[in-house]
């Protein structure tokens, strides 16, 4: 989940500027990372956990061969792969914290990456998502994977604030969804961002990845650059972790796209968000490309307008 553009006029900060085989390990990569820092301060303000965080980041976030001011942790776990993404963005907090306020204001970035086919607000006795997940290509919501995300605001206040969104269970025995937004604001006009995702996989799940990753997988790379023998030389991260850290990066744009377009008229915003998310992916056209400009418009327009008019969350709130 999650992300968003750096900054390229910040005197304090850095200078920047920020079912199938396939499907099944889409899910598991889109909604999974964990965090590896926050625990250890879990009993302590979590704002000021965030905040040293961010210290503790400064020469990493300045030096990201990502981009700077963004950087990106990812595991590759067998059993509960995980990753976090960290960001110094170019929006006061205020604006950034009222982006995700409630379930329906997350669909409008969510539904902008390749996969997120159905994105609508499922609330009923509980805050929820209804998304539908699968190929880069259009599906019939039938043929896509259908999960609720459970929303809950789990800290607000006027510096630092928290989202979650959970749930119990995916296909093929992935389960304990849970991903994780952590805010706090820097300075009149810039925030820091903690994006967390993590997940548990079965038997299935591992077989899945595993034969993604032997096959037409093999080949994907995410953007951290690692370096298995001494004699060769460094090269990017394959594999599952590859998967979290593309999916990290769409879902950076995806936010982006969304507000960067927040002071356009209502009906101009979501043309907007897909043009610009694109745009922007084809920065990382080596880890990222994967469909031609004219058919990703032409797709999201169309599940935009679907997810509109369709009401499919009836049978997934009953589950």
């Amino acid at each position: 989940m999650v992300l968003l553009r750096i900054c390229t006029n910040a005197p304090t900060f850095f200078r920047m500027c920020i079912p199938s085989l396939r499907s099944a390990v889409f899910l598991a990569a889109s909604l999974a990372c964990a965090p590896h820092a926050f625990a250890q301060g879990a009993a302590a303000d979590p704002a000021a956990v965030l905040h040293t965080q961010y210290v503790a980041l400064t020469q990493a976030l300045a030096l990201s061969t990502i981009q700077p001011g963004l950087h990106v942790v990812s595991n590759d776990s067998s059993r509960a792969p995980r990753g976090d993404a960290y960001a110094v963005i170019n929006y006061p907090f205020a604006t950034v914290a009222a982006a995700f306020t409630t379930p329906a204001i997350l669909c409008e970035p969510l539904i902008l990456h390749l996969n997120v086919q159905y994105c609508r607000d499922a609330s009923g006795e509980q805050p929820a998502l209804s998304v539908a997940l699968g190929k880069k290509t259009n599906q019939a919501l039938e043929d896509t994977h259908r999960i609720k995300l459970l929303f809950n605001v789990a800290a607000s206040s006027a510096d630092f604030m928290r989202v979650e969104l959970t749930a119990d269970k995916g296909p093929l025995g992935t389960g304990n969804y849970l991903i994780a937004l952590e805010l706090i604001a820097l300075d009149r006009e810039h925030s820091f961002m903690h994006i967390r995702y993590s997940y548990t996989q079965g038997f299935m799940a591992r077989v899945a990845t595993s034969i993604y990753f032997a096959t037409s997988g093999r080949d994907k790379v995410g953007f951290t650059l690692v370096k298995d023998d001494a004699d060769e030389p460094p090269h990017l991260v394959g594999g599952i972790r590859g998967a979290l850290e593309r999916n990290t990066m769409r879902y950076y744009l995806a936010f982006d796209a969304y507000l960067q377009t927040l002071d356009q008229p209502k009906p101009l915003r979501f043309e907007q968000s897909i043009e610009r998310w694109f745009a922007e992916t084809e920065r990382f056209a080596r880890q990222l490309h994967e469909v031609k400009r004219d058919a990703y418009l032409t797709m999201k327009r169309g599940q935009y307008l679907r997810q509109q008019i369709a009401r499919w969350d009836a049978d997934i709130s009953a589950n």
